[in-house]
């Protein structure tokens, strides 16, 4: 048995306890000798981060479930392999379940033919459907489910006492989880989820990527100022509200309207 290291009492990062990042941040929360295991990474990690859990001497049998905070491959890639070797199930927001259930490499961005990334996705069933509010107990602890659609619609964010579990929803830096049609993003509903962040009285966010930090409104406030612009801007394509600039062309076009310096040929 190694030393354990939780970061909150019950909580354990898995990259931070190894010494060693190795995929996405994976939360091993615990009571006793019942666990949880929220996201798995890669399914090439899945054996090194089992055998770290061993090596803490948790009981794989006592494994209560994997829980998927997303279907993002990078999250979720390794639920099958995690699934069949610690006999547990699986719980996911039910926006999660088709695309696991079937393996959809397009939506969980496992394949982008413009990068040539091709990755495989294991399909996996999903015994267990959670949605906003509801509550998963490892032990004597109670998790409280967030449903903080935005980055894709089945994110999820769990919060323990005044710890938030915050998924792939913002990170230290002010960054925010990738907006792509293909996995369900939608920025409207992002603001939303952001700004339920910035409201609430939890204190710490431990994020899907990246280093735990303490909760910081005013960072939040220009993120979501930022997210908000995104809206007005063709950078998001189909994601976007509109396009203020050709309401302007299309003025500037009926009024026969030219840049200054810029004169038709006579």
């Amino acid at each position: 048995m190694i030393p354990r290291k939780p970061l909150f009492p019950g909580v354990i990062e898995l990259n931070f306890q190894a010494g060693e990042v190795l995929g996405c941040n994976l939360y091993l929360v615990y009571d006793q000798d019942e666990w949880v295991l929220i996201d798995i990474g890669y399914e090439e990690t899945v054996d090194d981060y089992i055998q770290i859990i061993r090596d803490l001497d948790f009981p794989l049998s006592r494994c209560k479930s994997l829980i998927a905070t997303h279907a993002d491959v990078d999250h979720i890639q390794g639920l099958a392999k995690a699934k069949q070797a610690l006999k547990t199930t699986v719980t996911a927001h039910p926006n999660a379940v088709e695309p696991l259930r079937t393996g959809d490499t397009l939506k969980t961005l496992a394949l982008i033919e413009a990068q040539n990334l091709n990755l495989a996705m294991p399909p996996v069933e999903i015994e267990n459907q959670v949605n906003d509010g509801d509550i998963i107990r490892v032990g004597d602890l109670e998790l409280e489910v967030w449903h903080t659609p935005g980055h894709t619609d089945s994110q999820l964010a769990f919060r323990l006492g005044d710890v938030l579990l915050s998924g792939d929803n913002v990170y230290r830096d002010g960054c925010i989880g990738a907006i792509d049609a293909h996995h369900g993003s939608d920025i409207k509903a992002f603001i939303k989820s952001l700004t339920r962040i910035r409201n609430s009285d939890v204190r710490w966010l431990a994020p899907s990527h990246g280093p735990i930090f303490a909760k910081d409104n005013a960072m939040l406030d220009k993120v979501i100022e930022r997210v908000q612009g995104y809206l007005h801007m063709a950078d998001f394509g189909t994601l976007a509200d509109g396009w203020p600039l050709m309401d302007q062309w299309d003025d500037e076009v009926a009024q026969g309207i030219l840049p200054e310096g810029l004169q038709l040929p006579s």
